[in-house]
């Protein structure tokens, strides 16, 4: 983590010190939350709506903090405490970020997509961290706040930091690509996820491309090559950088030759290790691709191949993503109740479809949320889609979730389709369906919290 004299973090962060006779003390780390707060960190008091974390920074310094910020225009800063003054305290810790990040040097990998870029994170980290000394960014710290609390968290010692970035309108990925000035740029791929903000697929897509303006000039930008809206923006680029797309067909830089999935995982071959078969133990043709693009940055930073098949063979991804459990009778869930799109819907509908050692196959589905005004539209066309596909079981939860069962029985009647406003109603209906011919499906938004449907139907 970050340690510097008050003076130096001063000029990182363009602030004044209100009392410069402790200008050598020592700082280290810093805090948004004084419920957490070490011995001698940097108190950060970030402001919103309805809080403001001034009133908290004598709090702060009684817990152990050795700074504040203070914002200038904020009446009655403590006259006793050596306090920061600065012009806004989220732009300060920004800019003590960036000033950071460029006096370590280390290779920042930036991940951004509205689908798998968590999960991606975790397979590119995993990939190299038998060959360099690596961090990530800790469960969903890719924000305005989080990044900055990411690399500010960055051990002098780490060579590469793999981080996740976030956004919900224009502009926030391009700030916090300046930020992060990543040496290599991923794009996942362009979903339909923040459609209720930003209004088009189009428009998603240019915000996911912001992220290559703070791409260093002989770095290196990964992307999906199967996304035309991506495509076609490439085309356009004469910035000095090296392009390398990854996709399902032979089109891309990177493809896969091979892929099998089945319950003992996904076992591909990709064109650039031709003699070697890789085991995911995650299920889904979408792991594939998301782990193209570990490979593809992991043979650029000059990792063995044998190294790059022996870490994604043991790879550890965040809960709740692909996360298969063993369920009362034989049966095999698969718990992906993280987040849901119709992209990443689609997705996980066509891997349990693809699992043909499994005779009874039931999908739970929920809400999918912030996809704007057609979002009905949305529900109804996954509903759609599952019809198209060999599916025995389609139990929907929530208000919109009921859209998914619409879509279904509007084309499909052979399917058995029923909409609850109880979990746990839910979960009683299926205990007596489970036998060991079963696979069972959860997925949706977050907020539907549907991984509590499991509980019951996982062995103990």
């Amino acid at each position: 983590m970050i340690t510097r004299s008050l003076n130096q973090i001063a000029i990182m962060s363009n602030a004044i010190l209100s009392h410069p006779e402790a200008g050598n003390k020592q700082i280290s780390g810093v805090s948004i939350d004084t419920r957490s707060i070490d011995d001698n960190q940097l108190f950060i008091p970030l402001q919103g709506t309805n809080f403001d974390g001034h009133r908290f920074v004598e709090k702060a310094f009684e817990a152990g903090a050795g700074t504040a910020f203070w914002k200038k225009d904020v009446p009655d800063p403590p006259e006793n405490l050596p306090l920061l003054f600065v012009e806004d305290p989220l732009q300060a810790m920004q800019d003590l970020a960036r000033n950071y990040r460029e006096e370590l040097g280390v290779t920042i990998i930036g991940i951004t997509g509205s689908n798998g870029k968590t999960t991606t994170k975790d397979m590119i980290a995993q990939v190299l961290s038998d060959t360099y000394k690596v961090q990530k960014t800790s469960g969903n710290f890719n924000s305005q706040q989080g990044l900055p609390l990411t690399l500010l968290s960055l051990e002098e010692s780490t060579e590469i930091m793999v981080l996740e970035m976030g956004m919900s309108a224009l502009g926030q990925i391009e700030k916090l690509s300046y930020i992060a000035k990543p040496d290599i740029a991923v794009i996942t791929n362009i979903g339909e996820a923040h459609m209720e903000e930003l209004g088009s697929r189009e428009n998603i897509a240019t915000a996911k491309f912001e992220i290559i303006k703070g791409l260093k000039p002989n770095g290196l930008f990964i992307f999906d090559g199967d996304e035309p809206l991506l495509l076609n923006k490439v085309q356009n680029l004469s910035y000095p950088f090296t392009k390398k797309s990854i996709g399902m067909d032979k089109k891309s830089a990177l493809y896969p030759e091979s892929v099998l999935v089945n319950e003992n995982g996904t076992f591909f071959k990709v064109n650039i290790l031709p003699d070697t078969t890789i085991q995911l133990p995650v299920l889904g043709m979408h792991n594939v691709k998301n782990a193209l693009f570990a490979i593809a940055i992991a043979n650029y930073l000059n990792v063995p191949d044998r190294t790059i098949q022996q870490q994604l063979e043991s790879l550890r991804i965040t809960a709740m993503r692909m996360e298969t459990h063993q369920g009362v009778n034989g049966a095999l869930i698969i718990n992906d109740a993280y987040n849901a799109s119709p992209t990443s819907m689609r997705a996980a509908i066509d891997l349990v479809a693809q699992l043909n050692n499994f005779s009874k196959k039931i999908l739970v589905l929920g809400d999918m949320l912030e996809l704007g005004s057609r979002e009905v539209a949305f529900h109804q066309e996954v509903g759609h889609f599952i019809a198209e596909h060999d599916v025995q079981y389609v139990f929907t939860y929530g208000e919109l979730g009921k859209q998914i069962a619409i879509g279904v029985m509007e084309q499909n009647s052979s399917i058995d389709v029923r909409s609850f406003a109880d979990k746990k109603e839910i979960t009683e209906v299926i205990q007596s369906l489970l036998d060991e011919q079963t696979v069972l499906l959860l997925k949706a938004s977050r907020g539907m919290k549907l991984e509590e449907v499991l509980e019951g139907l996982v062995q103990d």
